[in-house]
């Protein structure tokens, strides 16, 4: 089995300022940790609560090309109801470009209604929104394996280009990888195995990424695509410390009852929180993905990098 490494999400619409994530990215790449990735949400998902923020997504990682030099970067997800597959092409391989080669880009069929309604945004069926998320994989992909010069026609049932120049270039060959992720048992499994490099199951419990990684094998082997070409990742709610006082705060930080994060994740020492990577692993998950809420509390990283070397995840320096 091949070895996990250990990634972080941030979630900036719960409120939060470009300088503070960007710290935390830097202090996150200081300590060695793979890849920071951002949610895609326009207003807060929890409480209301405006706070600072939301910072758009790729704003953000624009700024992270440039004030980052080693972490991965990306999107989970990016919302096919919000982002024109054409135009998200584009600034996503600009992004690339201007990171040197280091985006991964999460697509999505979009699922949060109170930020379709606050900015005026239409949220189709469940049916149409995966419909569209089909055609925006098929389209990015071409436009980014497009020969240079070449320009592109598409004629889907929602998207429709005439002659639009696959430009710019992203900087990595033959393109940034694709990310796909969900729990569905039709949709998800098929899409991740016709165009994703990474399968990510969300917020969820060891068996369930187990059965979920079967179903996109059960899809690869469908359409003839060895499933050993998809990575499977898990995005998990980690709340290490050392103390009552540091795992109470965190947990706060979290929205989630403590007692409910056992299901997708976990709340304790170091030591526990590496017992559960563990089974996370044994599910078959190559990458897991700690959820961050509150990117000012940078020695939550310190404790993140200790819970990746208990768990025997080192983290390259």
């Amino acid at each position: 089995m091949d070895a996990m490494t250990l990634r972080l999400l941030v979630e900036p619409q719960q409120g939060t300022t470009y300088d503070a994530v960007c710290a935390f990215a830097q202090r996150a790449e200081q300590l060695g940790f793979e890849a920071l990735m951002t949610s895609d949400h326009l207003v807060r998902i929890g409480d209301g609560s405006p706070g600072p923020g939301p910072l758009h997504a790729w704003t953000l990682l624009a700024g992270l090309a440039r004030d980052t030099h080693r972490i991965r970067l990306g999107t989970m997800m990016s919302a096919v109801t919000f982002h024109h597959a054409s135009v998200l092409a584009l600034t996503a391989a600009q992004v690339d470009v201007m990171s040197g080669g280091r985006l991964e880009l999460g697509l999505g069929a979009a699922w949060y209604e109170r930020e379709h309604q606050a900015y005026g945004i239409p949220l189709p069926s469940v049916t149409e929104r995966f419909s569209r998320l089909e055609e925006t994989l098929e389209v990015i992909r071409r436009l980014w394996t497009a020969p240079p010069g070449a320009e592109v026609t598409y004629q889907g049932r929602h998207i429709h280009l005439d002659r639009c120049p696959a430009l710019p270039r992203p900087h990595q060959t033959p393109h940034p990888p694709l990310l796909v992720g969900g729990l569905g048992k039709r949709w998800t499994p098929r899409l991740a195995a016709r165009y994703a490099h990474e399968f990510n199951a969300p917020f969820t419990t060891p068996e369930q990424v187990r059965a979920a990684a079967r179903r996109v094998a059960a899809a690869c082997e469908e359409t003839g695509r060895d499933p050993r070409e998809i990575t499977v990742s898990a995005s998990l709610v980690l709340c290490p410390g050392g103390d009552r006082t540091t795992l109470a705060r965190r947990v706060a930080d979290t929205g989630e009852p403590a007692a409910e994060i056992a299901g997708f994740g976990a709340v304790g020492s170091a030591k526990q929180v590496a017992e559960v990577l563990g089974a996370y692993r044994d599910a078959g998950a190559v990458r897991c993905y700690a959820q961050i809420n509150n990117p000012l509390d940078l020695e939550l990283l310190d404790d993140l990098a200790e819970v990746a070397e208990l768990a025997g995840l080192p983290l390259p320096r």
